[in-house]
């Protein structure tokens, strides 16, 4: 007999018969009778199969009618006789999920799990015991049945119980229903977290028994789940009151009422998304955050047929909120954002994100600088209407920043990203921009202003029109660098990031230089010879005209260096051996993928410099034979090799 019931194969049960044609969890159903004095079995598991005379020849534990069976598995004592029993057949299994942990005798309901309780339904998968004392289990795809939900809700039972449930997908065939999520909601009193990902045939019943039989909820995940409506929503809402997260996404069924619940029930709630659900309007999301005000923290919305009103219910309830993102709000105007500045109700907003709205301009972008007044991260992305005038004029006011990031703002220039860091005043830490076509290189001489002496992190990305004569600009604005990530900038050459390297006074840590086809040994010896002593990982993908001449200055300078990417780099074996030979470098993770002129020779300069190395990057390297691969995988048995 199988001992696992929580077991990671297939879902493969013997098939039990019965003298009675009716239906159950994973068969047919049929109303039996049940004495007054006992637990009425409105329905029990069975399937028929031949005559009756064939039935009464079966062993006579079979013949039981349903009540009885349903006392005696009541009773059973411990884990592992219920985890047994659970192996037998469907319809036991069916028979142990209807089973509620209060139906029990106190005895057993309260009893201690043995060890051997324990390793009788241990699984090889899934097994994460989490600090609050509760499993967790994720089903995926074809392994998502309602055999399976079964099976967990007997296995984990007896395991202190199941604390979060994660499904994501369904078996085709035979896939998740309101009948694998109610043995859940049987069995799984404990379940702090449910997490439901394109489950299209669990609908409002099986919401309907979770939140019946799992009160603790306390977040709850459902995306692309056409069945469930508001009323599954609201029936989590007025039973779960301890839920403090939410997330629904593409639930074309959910709408205002189910979020209107869930603002006057759930008192707890800390954090909230929504994302495209075409029935969710201005009525429920400012139901939902005028209600939970109180402690609600973290908002996001997304795709949704919201106007200003919603957006001006945040800016006169969001008292609590510090982490709001706003992504797709096309009915949203200018005026809508613009009421933030007087609402004054988000006073400890931290962090601000926003995709692609229309009604962030320079207008409204400097009014929400001046009425967020904490304000420390800042993320515009795909604002196509903010300009020079208005980032500059945001940086005056949002006194607090220390982080402001900028993706695909093509009206943003040169001017607007000199004018933000000389407005920015004394906190800003870290600047990014990634794929601002607008920013083109600096042609004529332009009046320096003062320095930012607070930055520490410019990362510039994919903006093809920033050149070298940018980059030593903005190098001589912000001395104090400490991480530049200045990726597929391949536009400057040694001379803009020359400059850059020489006014870094505290010491570079980080550097990325991947795709920046232009650069030279000459700027890797430069800054082997300026930060040396501080640069701790160094990345040179694509960079295709560095030689082994720049090894040879990393091996006697950089003595701190951890991680090093020289993919696609012009190296040979003679760079490796310089590197292998340095006297104090401590690398751990190499990458030398696409690197063609390095061959079977270096396996023994890479021995050497295995005795710290935890990973180490050969794809592509055609000229390393696969048996020198063998080896080195052989002899660095603690570095994780990729060939």
């Amino acid at each position: 007999m199988p001992t696992l019931v929580n077991y990671s194969g297939d879902d493969e049960f013997y098939s039990g018969s019965s003298c009675y044609p009716n239906q159950g969890l994973f068969g047919s159903y049929v109303d039996v009778y049940c004495p007054p004095s006992k637990r009425a079995r409105i329905s029990a598991p069975f399937s028929f199969e031949g005559s009756f005379l064939e039935q009464v020849s079966k062993p006579s534990i079979e013949v039981l009618p349903d009540e009885c069976l349903f006392e005696i598995l009541r009773r059973l004592q411990g884990g592992k006789e219920r985890s047994s029993c659970a192996c037998v057949s469907r319809k036991w299994l069916s028979m142990l999920t209807s089973i509620r942990r209060i139906e029990m005798p106190s005895k057993l309901e309260n009893e201690v799990v043995s060890s051997s309780d324990v390793d009788m339904i241990s699984s090889d998968e899934d097994q994460e015991l989490k600090s609050d004392g509760y499993l967790t289990r994720c089903v995926v795809g074809k392994k998502a049945t309602d055999t399976r939900l079964a099976a967990i809700s007997v296995g984990t039972s007896s395991r202190g119980g199941l604390g979060k449930l994660s499904i994501r997908g369904s078996n085709t065939v035979r896939g998740v229903t309101d009948v694998g999520l109610s043995a859940i909601a049987r069995g799984c009193p404990s379940l702090k977290s449910l997490s439901l990902w394109n489950v299209p045939c669990v609908g409002d019943a099986g919401l309907y028994e979770i939140a019946k039989g799992c009160p603790m909820l306390e977040k709850l995940d459902l995306c692309q789940c056409p069945s469930i409506s508001s009323r599954g929503l609201m029936a989590i809402a007025e039973n779960c009151p301890n839920l403090t997260a939410l997330n629904i996404e593409s639930c074309s069924k959910i709408g205002n009422d189910g979020l209107q619940a869930v603002g006057r029930f759930c008192s707890k709630l800390q954090s909230v998304s929504i994302r495209d659900c075409p029935l969710v309007g201005d009525h429920g999301v400012s139901s939902l955050l005028s209600s939970a005000s109180l402690v609600l923290s973290k908002v996001k919305l997304q795709a949704l047929n919201i106007t200003d009103f919603s957006i001006a219910v945040i800016g006169h309830y969001g008292k609590a909120i510090t982490n709001l993102n706003l992504i797709g709000l096309q009915n949203v105007s200018e005026k809508g954002f613009s009421v933030i500045k007087n609402a004054q109700g988000l006073q400890k907003l931290v962090s601000l994100a926003i995709t692609s709205c229309r009604g962030i301009t320079d207008t409204s972008l400097e009014a929400m600088g001046k009425g967020c007044v904490n304000l420390k991260q800042m993320c515009l992305r795909k604002c196509c209407f903010v300009s020079d005038n208005g980032l500059v004029a945001f940086a005056k006011a949002a006194t607090s920043l220390e982080s402001l990031q900028l993706e695909e703002c093509n009206r943003v220039t040169q001017a607007g990203i000199v004018g933000a860091l000389s407005n920015c005043g004394t906190k800003l830490k870290s600047l990014a921009l990634v794929k601002c076509m607008g920013i083109k290189d600096i042609t004529s001489e332009v009046s320096m202003p003062s320095p930012c002496r607070s930055l520490r992190s410019l990362s510039i990305r994919n903006c093809p029109g920033f050149g070298s004569v940018s980059l030593a600009m903005v190098g001589s604005l912000c001395p104090q660098l400490q991480d530049i990530d200045l990726s597929g900038l391949y536009g400057i050459t040694d001379a803009g990031i020359l400059p850059l390297l020489e006014n870094c006074e505290e010491g570079l840590v980080k550097v990325n230089l991947s795709d920046c086809f232009n650069l030279t040994d000459e700027v890797v010896i430069a800054l082997a010879k300026f930060h040396g002593g501080t640069v701790e990982s160094l990345n040179l993908d694509g960079c295709r005209k560095i030689t082994d001449a720049s090894l040879a200055a990393i091996a006697e300078d950089c003595l701190l260096l951890r991680d090093l990417d020289l993919s696609k780099c012009a190296i040979s074996d003679s760079g490796i051996s310089a590197l292998s030979n340095a006297n104090q470098i401590n690398l751990q993770v190499l990458s030398l993928s696409g690197c063609s002129d390095v061959s079977n020779k270096s396996a023994f300069f890479l021995k050497k410099l295995g005795e710290t190395l935890v990973g180490l990057n050969l794809q592509h390297c055609n000229s390393i034979s696969s048996r020198t691969v063998e080896l080195l995988v052989e002899s660095l048995w603690r570095c994780d090799i990729l060939a």
